[in-house]
């Protein structure tokens, strides 16, 4: 690795996935800025070096000096952009486009951009392969997919673009969200000795923030010449799989039953993923399952306070930002 040479610049460094990766980055001696407006708060170490700043905000300079730039930032999911499309459409559909324009006229040599599986939508009957066409009806899905491409057209011999469509990220981070399935499940069987399953039938990439985090690793060490998008997650689930999986581990790291409720509410939003091509072309190989997620949960419990703290669930704070 020529990490001790490469500066990287974090957009949105200050949230779920920020919060995890950066300190590896960090760790792994890379030289990381993070720039964000922290609305969620501060969860990173002390040492970062930080600024505070609208990224609509940023200009070319910003951008001067660094070899890589992440995009971490935007609505990062179905309630916040339901409850305010205007402001999904502008955060994920132009800001990544706009940064993308202002990094490669910096010279930045890579911009690694957090996509989503949403970008799919619906599909029962195959796995959906990155140059599958995208039929999400819904506004998150289609700001994503309006992201990407804005970001991934500029890509040249110059300007490497990297879009990871990733599955829904869980497991344990300084800013852990509970308003992710498995960490969802996870918390009302602590919590309530419950677990609900609104729709067991319907399928969900899985996403351990671990092998999330490697992802980016691989995303920046990747040859020059690779650009493109990239199916990541752990695995594809049903969610009555994930329900049951989670329901098993947690009665036996707590001792004791946790009751599983099933119902049957429609839920159009069902897909599964490819991982082949990550495979093949950035080296991916996930590591870590669901029961894997519960456990590394459960092994930081002790860090989750309150789990009726609203800096827990992002459409709760961000109807406090009051940004309509």
């Amino acid at each position: 690795m020529n990490n001790q040479r490469k500066k990287i610049l974090v957009g949105g460094g200050g949230g779920y996935i920020g919060s995890s990766l950066v300190p590896v980055l960090m760790k792994l001696g890379y030289d990381v800025t993070v720039i964000d407006l922290f609305w969620f708060g501060n969860f990173l170490p002390l040492e970062t070096k930080i600024v505070k700043k609208d990224l609509f905000d940023c200009t070319e300079k910003d951008f001067e000096g660094f070899d890589t730039f992440i995009y971490l930032a935007g609505i990062s999911n179905d309630p916040m952009a339901e409850f305010s499309p205007k402001i999904n459409f502008v955060h994920n559909g132009a800001s990544p486009a706009y940064l993308a324009y202002l990094a490669k006229k910096a010279g930045v040599k890579r911009y690694i951009y957090a996509s989503s599986c949403s970008v799919y939508g619906h599909a029962y009957d195959h796995l959906y392969t990155e140059d599958a066409r995208p039929v999400c009806d819904y506004p998150y899905g289609i700001s994503k997919l309006q992201g990407e491409h804005g970001v991934c057209q500029l890509m040249d011999d110059k300007f490497s673009t990297i879009a990871l469509r990733q599955g829904t990220i869980c497991g344990y981070s300084p800013k852990t969200r509970m308003d992710l399935i498995v960490n969802t499940m996870y918390r009302n069987g602590v919590q309530y000795g419950k677990i609900t399953v609104n729709n067991p039938n319907i399928w969900r990439p899985v996403y351990d923030i671990r092998d999330a985090i490697n992802a980016y690793l691989l995303a920046i060490e990747a040859s020059s010449e690779i650009s493109g998008v990239f199916n990541v997650a752990s695995g594809n689930y049903t969610v009555g799989e994930v329900g049951q999986v989670v329901k098993d581990e947690l009665s036996k790291l707590l001792n004791k039953d946790i009751e599983l409720e099933v119902n049957n509410i429609p839920d159009f939003r069902n897909y599964r993923v490819s991982m082949d091509l990550a495979k093949k072309v950035l080296g991916f190989e996930p590591k870590y399952d669901i029961r894997d997620t519960v456990k590394y949960l459960h092994e930081n419990l002790s860090h989750l306070d309150n789990f009726d703290d609203d800096r827990y669930y992002n459409i709760k704070m961000f109807k406090k930002l009051n940004l309509n």
